[in-house]
């Protein structure tokens, strides 16, 4: 008999669902929230998370309990007037600028390959097999996405690579997408190495690697940023301002500098709206002759 539970599980985002956990701990333990909550006490704790919390993450915050409450047969106290008041007030008290990542520019990623390639010249095998999986973390976090399953590889031309989910892919339909082969800062070419170094043939693509060199589980999307961070540092570059989001943005940023329409980088990111495009991409106005 097939499970319910099993199929709704598969429609929550993994990364959602460990983010709406993390809230309800955080209700219930640190603020000491009690569930089910009223439209009271819940207007009371958005009042008093008002300034460490941006508005943003308080909608977060309200989905977390929406959904709890919800899941558990109670009625949704955030759909509350008062609540939504107590949120428009916040909002409009505490307005914040986004807060964005550093874009990894063209030559820090250089800098990084240029470092990641010297480790994998070394004599130890752990450190040769993790340089040689960063390599293709970077180039393909760069060139094109992270959470990704490999299909099929074509030698010299490219990566083939279906991705499973994504935020902007709520019908779970999944796309296909192309990694060209380049004739500098290669993923293609860094996928080839990643299977001769590593083995593979099946499975996650991306690895966790323990310091005898033996390969683990697949990597999660929360390893991005400190696996980044090393890389900089072991490079010698600052690493402060950088997160996984710093290859995307690197990337929209190269882009839009070669002259790449916002339509060509939306069909080939994968952005629904200009918006969420220029989210990433530093504006650079050129002001000629009236700039000092």
């Amino acid at each position: 008999m097939s499970d319910p539970e099993r199929y709704r599980q598969a429609a929550r985002r993994e990364s959602t669902t460990r983010r709406y956990a993390q809230v309800i701990e955080q209700f219930e333990g640190e603020w000491g929230g009690l569930l089910p909550a009223s439209q009271v006490s819940v207007a009371r704790y958005l009042a008093e998370h008002a300034e460490r919390f941006s508005p943003g993450t308080l909608r977060t915050h309200l989905a977390a309990l929406a959904q709890w409450h919800l899941q558990h047969g109670f009625v949704d106290p955030t759909k509350a007037p008062a609540v939504r008041e107590v949120l428009r007030g916040i909002q409009a008290l505490h307005t914040r600028p986004p807060q964005q990542a550093e874009p990894l520019q063209l030559q820090e990623l250089e800098v990084c390959i240029q470092t990641l390639r010297r480790e994998e010249q070394g004599d130890q095998p752990a450190v040769r097999l993790h340089a040689c999986r960063d390599r293709l973390l970077l180039l393909l976090g760069f060139w094109r996405a992270l959470r990704i399953e490999l299909i099929r590889l074509e030698p010299a031309k490219g990566l083939t690579l279906f991705l499973p989910s994504s935020k902007t892919d709520r019908a779970n339909l999944g796309r296909q997408l192309s990694v060209p082969a380049l004739t500098h800062l290669c993923p293609v070419q860094a996928y080839e190495d990643w299977l001769g170094c590593s083995g593979l043939f099946e499975g996650p693509l991306l690895r966790n690697v323990n310091r005898w060199g033996r390969l683990g589980e697949g990597l999660h999307s929360y390893s991005i940023p400190r696996i980044l961070r090393r890389i900089l540092q072991r490079s010698g570059l600052e690493e402060g301002g950088y997160s996984g989001h710093s290859l995307r943005r690197g990337f929209a940023t190269w882009a839009s500098a070669n002259q790449w329409s916002a339509k060509a980088l939306m069909d080939y990111v994968g952005w629904r709206d200009v918006q969420s495009a220029m989210r990433y991409v530093d504006a650079d106005a050129p002001f000629g002759t009236w700039r000092r």
